[in-house]
């Protein structure tokens, strides 16, 4: 299958153009997301040619980098978007916290976003698809350059917005990361924050990026689902078991994402035991009977992918010079 770039499509025909325009993006609402998300990538490389890294600088590096991703996998993904399991109010104020410190926007935007994208996921109105829009809008360009990036889409999380501190959490989202920032400037002064902060951040946000866009286009499929989702090891490593994404498409409220006890899933781990101290409880699971309904075998094929790419080869002899 061919990867196209933003707004080019992987094998289905072209769908509208979503960009801003080019004023609207420099001088609208939303240039201060577009110049952080620069500023930070451009900090990090010039930062890595001149600041001086250490075994505490990655320890430090990673330890910051996974504390968020767990924020993300554990909080934003499997507790306010998809309600895999129970907790307190404030436990999952905390979850909310550190989701906030990824500097991904809060809790209720995240959610409402992801529910919305299983809602549509690889059709038209999905507003990752690398499928429809191509790989780098899956990316990143969706929120860095769609007229759908700023708002929280109130109407797919009632459930969450009857919380006030969770409204308050989304309105102060910036909140938490600057007080990553400045705890990290704290400990180590510009090695800290440079480490703990900035190089972090931006290697957090590629890793959490990858499953929109790297997970729905490498990696293999166990199960039959109407999306392009994948299973790839290397993603797990990176995003804390989130890589098992076909599993998760199949089987979307699961608390756990590898299904087999090879798949490397240390959110689930982590959520295990939390769950063996009683901080949070009613875990939702997959039964193997379940799992079986859905399973890819000779007998019964993954038909999507193979309606897919039969729609990729009549693409590519269309467009064949």
């Amino acid at each position: 299958m061919a990867i196209g770039y933003f707004n080019v499509p992987l094998g289905l025909k072209e769908s509208k153009n979503e960009y801003l325009p080019a004023k609207e993006l420099l001088f609208g609402n939303g240039w201060y997301n577009f110049a952080f998300f620069i500023g930070m990538h451009i900090m990090t490389f010039v930062g890595l040619q001149f600041m001086p890294s250490s075994k505490a600088a990655w320890l430090l590096c990673a330890g910051t980098y996974y504390l968020r991703m767990f924020g993300i996998t554990g909080g934003y993904h499997r507790y306010f978007a998809h309600k895999s399991f129970s907790t307190n109010r404030i436990f999952q104020f905390v979850l909310g916290w550190i989701g906030c410190m990824s500097v991904q926007k809060g809790p209720l935007w995240w959610a409402s976003h992801h529910r919305h994208h299983h809602k549509y996921t690889d059709q038209e109105e999905d507003v990752h698809s690398p499928l429809w829009k191509g790989f780098l809008w899956a990316h990143c360009g969706w929120f860095l350059l769609s007229e759908d990036y700023g708002e929280v889409k109130w109407n797919y999380i009632p459930d969450l917005a009857r919380y006030p501190e969770l409204v308050w959490l989304e309105k102060f989202h910036i909140v938490p990361g600057i007080f990553l920032a400045t705890i990290s400037f704290l400990f180590g002064g510009w090695w800290g924050l440079f480490w703990g902060f900035i190089v972090s951040t931006t290697l957090l946000w590629h890793g959490t990026f990858t499953i929109n866009s790297l997970a729905h286009v490498f990696g293999s499929r166990r199960f039959i689902t109407t999306d392009t989702s994948k299973n790839n090891l290397f993603l797990s490593i990176l995003t804390m078991g989130e890589g098992w994404h076909n599993n998760h498409h199949a089987w979307m409220t699961s608390v756990k994402a590898g299904l087999v006890w090879w798949e490397w899933d240390p959110t689930y781990y982590i959520l295990s035991s939390l769950s063996a101290v009683g901080i949070v409880y009613k875990m939702k699971y997959v039964s193997q009977q379940q799992q079986d309904t859905k399973l890819i075998t000779e007998s019964r094929p993954d038909k999507f992918m193979e309606s897919l790419q039969d729609l990729n080869m009549a693409h590519n002899r269309e467009n064949r010079p």
